[in-house]
């Protein structure tokens, strides 16, 4: 399918949108008319830059109030459209949108509305401009689809059809199967954007939360396939506006535009082979071309942290239980293990941090070539990466956050591992509580949370959870889970609200990064932990009084909690107890025990952790060193 997207859906002038889009491999463009008059350069400089970019001018927009208007106000809008019919030759645009009229001077006549449009479609058609006429969710008269579809069938003119927009149709939560009786010739154009659900004012909502298809909640793939169904054979166009976007860079705005657009084909062509399977019909139009599938992870082989020096983390980790198992033959890299728990000590690039660093992560994959494949696929390439001849073939792309991604095949007969590069200590190991690494929680800066989140949904094949706002001392903190289906990945993604600041003006303390560690038995591994005198995050007394007035546990198990400072949550699955150690530069560790089948990450606690994290700065009072 042709690939477009709208300029408002990026930041910054005319021809810095254009030069970004056409970077990220889009085959045309949506023309906003506000990108257009706001900037200096002529229709005639702007139809040669996008020539020059090999972009398409798919669409000029918009045109608004036009249909169903008093007599005295149609010769007026005549006027202004012929200008724009002008405007429109000069940028070689034969495409136009109209929106269904929101003036309180519009006219609830369905007839008098296809009247008027068919005049302008005869006026556009002396242009060589046709018409695609759109219903707004908040349209005066006309707010969905079926009822534009009405008015375009009584209006009856071949240069008319409609402009089918995925936003306007599902946030009113309109059943898009009708479209399917649409012809396609009379559909003219389809835009696209998704969005999470918010219970607000449908114009705010989309004016300012818009969002690439998924990285929000509606079903973006299943109107796509329907619309498809009918034969449909013109662009995929995006048109999303949101305020995070209009500040991001637009090169890295538009390269997560196409992300979603190939990921959202990929959706769109399993819903049709869905549908045919079902009605027994051919297969899916061979015009969509599915990137390689996802190859769904299977573990964490390892998380690494940069640091300065591996002093501190390597006290934290033996009272942890670790214990060091190598040291890399030739880079200053240590590995720590503990059962399958691998911890990477990186001093080799992390003299200009303050302290440690979450650097990358590890994943188990059944097939790092196809998880590579389908990474570039998805605009993430390889990262170059020094390595040793004698070093095992380990290929990484970044995470929009920086964090480098390695896909592993840990100790596989058969198969190179990256922990035979490791020269093999001596001491023990580590066979104690912990078992593996649980989860990861990676914080984004504030304008990539949707990115990351459809980085991992698209690249790594993982679900996306339900996304949360956690109160913290300083402001809001928001987070998203995504895991595969078995959760032997699990992944939260964390943010900060725009204008957090830390306890000191100025600064902030959000940018904290852990590991969580699975331990089996969790009062054994905090009770050596405390009795190692390292350094374990602080819990409240007030916090236990209130889980007692919540939970009854029993007096012995309150107490047990309290006097080692375990945090408690369950879910109609099970039970769930983690405590954390005190934070070393910009990372902690998190050790959890599940109970039964508990599927939360203790969320309920989250405000709890947060504050005691805060308090070291505020007054030195959040950790302690003793049992």
């Amino acid at each position: 399918m042709r690939r477009s997207i709208a300029t408002v859906s990026l930041s910054g002038p005319l021809t810095g949108k254009l030069s970004a889009i056409g970077a990220a491999g889009f085959d045309g463009v949506e023309i906003f008319e506000n990108d257009l008059v706001a900037g200096a350069p002529s229709p005639e400089e702007i139809r040669a830059r996008a020539g020059d970019l090999g972009l398409g001018i798919d669409l000029y927009q918009p045109f608004r109030d036009f249909e169903a208007v008093p007599p005295a106000l149609l010769a007026g809008n005549l006027r202004r459209v012929e200008h724009k019919f002008a405007v429109m030759e000069r940028l070689g645009a034969t495409l136009l949108l109209v929106c269904s009229n929101v003036s309180p001077h519009s006219i609830d006549d369905d007839a008098l509305a296809a009247e008027q449009l068919r005049l302008l479609a005869e006026r556009a058609a002396g242009h060589g401009v046709r018409i695609a006429y759109e219903a707004l969710a908040w349209g005066r008269n006309v707010d969905d689809y079926l009822h534009a579809w009405r008015i375009v069938r009584m209006a009856d003119h071949p240069a008319l059809g409609l402009c089918l927009d995925s936003f306007h149709i599902l946030s009113r939560e309109t059943d898009p199967y009708a479209i399917e009786t649409i012809p396609a010739e009379k559909i003219f154009f389809l835009q696209l954007a998704d969005a999470p659900r918010l219970p607000m004012d449908v114009l705010y909502w989309s004016r300012h939360y818009r969002c690439f298809p998924g990285q929000g909640d509606l079903d973006v793939a299943g109107l796509v396939a329907h619309v498809l169904r009918t034969g449909y054979d013109g662009p995929l166009s995006l048109e999303v506006f949101n305020d995070v976007f209009r500040q991001a860079a637009a090169m890295r705005t538009a390269r997560d535009a196409m992300r979603s657009l190939v990921f959202l084909e990929e959706a769109a062509a399993g819903r049709l082979g869905e549908a045919a399977r079902r009605l027994g019909e051919a297969s899916r139009p061979a015009s969509l071309v599915p990137p390689p599938p996802p190859v769904s992870p299977t573990g964490f082989a390892f998380a690494e942290l940069s640091a300065p020096r591996t002093g501190p983390l390597s006290e934290l980790l033996t009272a942890l239980g670790f214990r060091r198992a190598g040291v890399h033959t030739h880079k200053p890299v240590e590995l720590w293990q503990q059962n399958t728990a691998r911890i990477l000590l990186n001093t080799g690039n992390a003299e200009s941090q303050d302290g440690p660093a979450l650097a990358a992560i590890g994943l188990e994959t059944p097939d790092p070539a196809a998880s590579v494949k389908r990474a570039e696929a998805l605009l993430s390439p390889v990262l170059p990466r020094w390595r040793d001849p004698h070093d095992a073939p380990l290929d990484a792309v970044a995470a929009p956050d920086g964090t480098d991604l390695f896909f592993c095949r840990t100790a596989c007969p058969g198969h190179p591992s990256w922990t035979d590069d490791f020269a093999e200590d001596r001491r023990d190991p580590g066979h104690g509580e912990i078992t593996h690494i649980d989860h990861v929680a990676l914080t984004q800066p504030w304008h990539l949370f949707d990115e990351a989140s459809l980085f991992y949904r698209s690249v790594l094949g993982l679900r996306p959870h339900e996304s949360l706002e956690l109160p913290d001392p300083y402001g809001l903190l928001r987070s998203r889970a995504v895991s595969t289906a078995d959760e032997r990945v699990r992944i939260a993604v964390n943010v900060a609200h725009v204008g957090h600041v830390g306890p000191h003006e100025g600064t902030s303390d959000v940018a904290w990064q852990h590991a969580a560690l699975a331990s089996t038995d969790i009062v054994a591994t905090v009770r050596r932990f405390r009795a190692a005198g390292a350094a374990q995050l602080i819990v409240p007394d007030n916090y236990y009084d209130d889980l007692e007035a919540r939970h009854d546990l029993g007096a012995e198990r309150h107490r047990l909690l309290r006097e080692l400072r375990l945090l408690y949550d369950k879910d109609e699955h099970g039970e769930f107890l983690h405590f954390y150690t005190a934070t070393s530069g910009r990372v902690f560790f998190e050790v959890v025990q599940r109970i039964g089948g508990y599927q939360g990450y203790g969320a309920v606690n989250a405000p709890v952790r947060l504050a005691a994290q805060h308090a070291p700065r505020a007054d030195h009072g959040g950790t302690s060193r003793s049992p």
